[in-house]
């Protein structure tokens, strides 16, 4: 792919409600996970076009609803869709980046880093039986951290969000406790902690509280100078959220087998791998209701993949390979089409 140098994110629409639109204007709603690169995207698509990104950032559970009642020309989704519904809603779905989901927590004296988590032990926090933080769990795999016994202030989302359900579904897969439980989905009924709406709510609540724990994309995190925590991963490795490690977690993707590219990234084996991982998707009918608007989004995420992988780097999401870029072509020219069933892009 093309690359072009990061730019700064200004302009991007990312409220709870639409405002009005140019007529070039895009709309879009849905996953917070990818809005910090979306917001790169537009900013720098805008003005090379002059057509704008109208996206509400509301979570993938939102977006999904926005795009099934056909109020947007795309719905945006962490949680991939299963075939059979896709079907059901008349959609298709391809993933745009690959990222990592990263625990921050605000702990006096503890820098991003220097604090180590494993699957089993964050799945008992988020039930609420690991409820301090010098429990002897946490000071086993932490010798040599000195961890305050301060009670653990529990921070989840409280909207339908793609980012928990790749949280929850890392957890089902780590803990017997939590799959049979608490299970995965975009909104689960959590045990404990109190709730915040959107990457951006768990991330300034946790900024906020102290002896809190939360989790968030990586770019979250960085934005607001979160600590992160390291993971043990399933080789039994301790990795941080690092571009390297997501990518490597990324490598073992088979798109070209995915039926409707649903994939899940989850706990990757692999020594280097960083475990919760996963893609984002967009969601565009197959038969739209304005086949303009649908293809000027498809021209947007065209000019995307074209152009933006510097700009997903900067940001540690992982871009899409070339040869699933040909794919997602493809699949746009064979299944979205207007009334008369000519191919809309």
């Amino acid at each position: 792919m093309k690359h072009w140098t990061a730019l700064a994110a200004a302009g991007f629409i990312a409220a709870a409600a639409f405002v009005p639109a140019n007529a070039a204007d895009i709309s879009g709603a849905g996953a917070t996970f990818p809005y910090p690169i979306y917001a790169k995207w537009a900013d720098a698509y805008k003005k090379v076009t002059g057509n704008g990104l109208n996206y509400q950032s509301i979570g993938s559970g939102g977006g999904i609803k926005q795009i099934t009642a056909r109020t947007v020309t795309f719905g945006a989704s962490d949680m991939p869709l299963q075939p059979a519904e896709l079907e059901k809603i008349g959609v298709i779905q391809f993933p745009t980046v690959m990222g990592g989901i990263v625990p921050v927590v605000n702990l006096d004296g503890i820098k991003s880093g220097e604090l180590t988590i494993d699957g089993p032990t964050l799945a008992k926090i988020y039930l609420g039986e690991i409820t301090k933080w010098d429990d002897p769990a946490l000071k086993k795999l932490n010798p040599n951290a000195k961890l305050p016994s301060q009670a653990i202030a529990l921070v989840h989302r409280s909207d339908g969000s793609g980012t928990t359900f790749i949280f929850t579904n890392y957890l089902s897969k780590v803990s017997e406790g939590w799959k049979s439980k608490v299970g995965s989905n975009t909104s689960v009924e959590w045990p404990a902690g109190i709730g915040a709406k959107g990457n951006e709510g768990v991330a300034n609540n946790v900024g906020q509280t102290k002896g809190s724990i939360g989790y968030v994309e990586t770019a979250y995190a960085k934005q607001n100078h979160l600590t992160m925590t390291k993971m043990v991963n399933k080789d039994g490795q301790t990795v941080e959220a690092t571009p390297d490690a997501i990518m490597a977690a990324a490598g073992s993707a088979d798109w070209a087998h995915a039926p409707g590219f649903y994939m899940i990234l989850t706990d990757s084996a692999g020594a280097k791998s960083w475990p919760i991982a996963g893609a984002t998707f967009i969601l565009v009918p197959k038969q739209p209701k304005d086949p303009a608007a649908a293809k000027e989004a498809l021209k947007f995420f065209e000019w995307a993949y074209k152009n933006g992988d510097e700009m997903a780097s900067a940001l540690d999401y992982i871009p899409m390979p070339d040869n699933v870029v040909d794919l997602i072509a493809a699949k746009w020219k064979s299944d979205i089409k207007d009334d008369s069933g000519k191919p809309v892009y």
